[in-house]
């Protein structure tokens, strides 16, 4: 297995990622020129769900790619693959 799950598609992570550190920046400018809490937090929870969009994007492709190939492989590596996927939803469902 070569490269990563992800790597075909890079340019529209790296794309979607510039539109969230610009929301964080946006947050920031917020915060500084004194905006209402509401909409600070309206702001928030968009960030919040545009990072929730990559996480979910990212370990689609893990999944998809990493796992399986490793699967399709056998050996140790199969199972310590799926521990690692299925860590990766439990951080992602805690936080």
């Amino acid at each position: 297995m070569e490269g990563h799950g992800y790597t075909g598609r890079k340019d529209d992570y790296l794309k979607r990622l510039r539109r969230i550190e610009g929301q964080v920046r946006g947050l920031q400018r917020m915060v500084d020129d004194d905006k209402y809490c509401i909409d600070i937090l309206t702001q928030v929870s968009a960030v919040n769900s545009a990072l929730e969009s990559v996480a979910l994007a990212m370990l689609e492709e893990h999944i998809g790619h990493c796992v399986a190939g490793a699967i399709a492989e056998g050996g140790s590596d199969a199972t310590l693959k799926v521990k690692e996927a299925t860590d990766a939803i439990a951080r992602l469902v805690r936080s």
